[in-house]
């Protein structure tokens, strides 16, 4: 059965209708600390709710961990879960792909319904089945694919997000609005970013929102397993995942980047590989470079670092035995999936990211 995506306009009946066409003798949400103490009481009285177990685990995506994972699994086996039992996965992206994989697996699967708080999560990770932790110190290393009953997406939740979480979803909209059409990523650049979650704005959000949301799910079911046409989604992670994996590993003293402003900065390097590889304009991508540095400052590497990332791109999994794969795109649109870079294309597309 295909997933089930709902944009809410009542959550209440949306969240009871979800439960009651799922198979559930116990129900338990999952959240962490931070969606436990700030999202959990806007659904916890409501009747259908009344008699769910709470499970809780830290927050960010440093405890998207198997030492997580077997917490949960462990509250789950405690609470008398059964195969028949289901869970509500209530968070940002590592609850839902953690939550996700903990529900796969416990019993050999149970089923699970997501409830995206952040940006991101709505429009990236509770979409499309990918569920995983983090593993040796490399995102999303394990995991399986398996696509929630339900996603349920209420934007009131936003206005619990600062501005830089509101960013890091946001460029997953920009993405999508690269790899689909010129009129969407041209809406998406001239989007009020710092005011995203005014009143005035809010609608405007949703709307392109549910155009993102869709995007995405028509490519995840054309190709669910990601064998063609669903690495489209990979533009700028690459890149991306290698800045998050270094920023995790040299974290020392400061917060390692979001995964979004990790994406944003992996788009200029892979948009850069573009204008050098596939043809793609120029204008435009200095256009989309200008926009996240606007909007996301950059971050500090030197040429010291290169030999570090491209090492920590070799452990994509998009990637074959002999080389590092990637996305591009010859015009917006115009997907070009399979493409690869030698080192030295890499690191030129690195000096433009520290340069430009």
């Amino acid at each position: 059965m295909e997933q089930r995506i709902i944009f809410s306009q009542n959550l209440k009946r949306e969240i009871a209708t979800a439960i009651s066409e799922c198979e559930h003798d116990k129900v338990f949400v999952l959240a962490d600390e931070t969606t436990a103490k700030v999202c959990w009481p806007v659904i916890a009285d409501f009747f259908c709710l009344r008699q769910a177990k709470l499970i809780t685990i830290p927050a960010t995506d440093s405890h998207k961990t198997v030492e997580s994972l077997s917490h949960v699994w462990s509250c789950l086996q405690q609470g008398g879960a059964t195969r028949h039992s289901c869970m509500i996965n209530l968070g940002g992206g590592m609850v839902t792909d953690l939550g996700g994989f903990a529900a796969s697996t416990f019993k050999r699967g149970i089923n699970f319904i997501n409830i995206p708080t952040t940006l991101l999560s709505m429009v990236d990770a509770s979409v499309g089945g990918k569920t995983g932790v983090n593993f040796g110190g490399l995102k999303n290393e394990i995991g399986v694919f398996n696509e929630a009953e339900f996603v349920i997406l209420d934007t009131k939740f936003l206005k619990t997000l600062d501005n830089e979480n509101i960013r890091s979803g946001y460029v997953e909209m920009l993405k999508h609005g690269l790899i689909s059409d010129e009129s969407h990523w041209a809406q998406l650049l001239q989007f009020p970013l710092d005011e995203a979650t005014q009143p005035q704005h809010l609608q405007s959000l949703q709307t392109l929102l549910e155009h993102s949301v869709g995007i995405k799910q028509r490519i995840v079911n054309e190709d669910p397993r990601e064998n063609g046409i669903r690495k489209a989604l990979n533009l700028g992670h690459t890149v991306g995942h290698a800045f998050e994996s270094f920023s995790m590993r040299h974290a020392d003293t400061k917060q390692p980047l979001l995964h979004g402003y990790a994406v944003a900065f992996g788009l200029i390097c892979e948009l850069y590989l573009s204008c050098l590889k596939t043809g793609f304009p120029t204008d435009k991508m200095r256009q989309t470079v200008q926009f996240i540095h606007q909007n996301y400052g950059t971050m500090n590497i030197t040429c010291d670092d290169y030999d570090e990332l491209i090492e920590l791109m070799t452990h994509d999994k998009k990637n074959t035995a002999d080389a590092i794969n990637f996305t591009l795109l010859g015009e917006i649109g115009d997907i070009r999936i399979n493409q690869t870079a030698t080192k030295e294309e890499i690191k030129e597309a690195l000096d433009f990211f520290r340069e430009c």
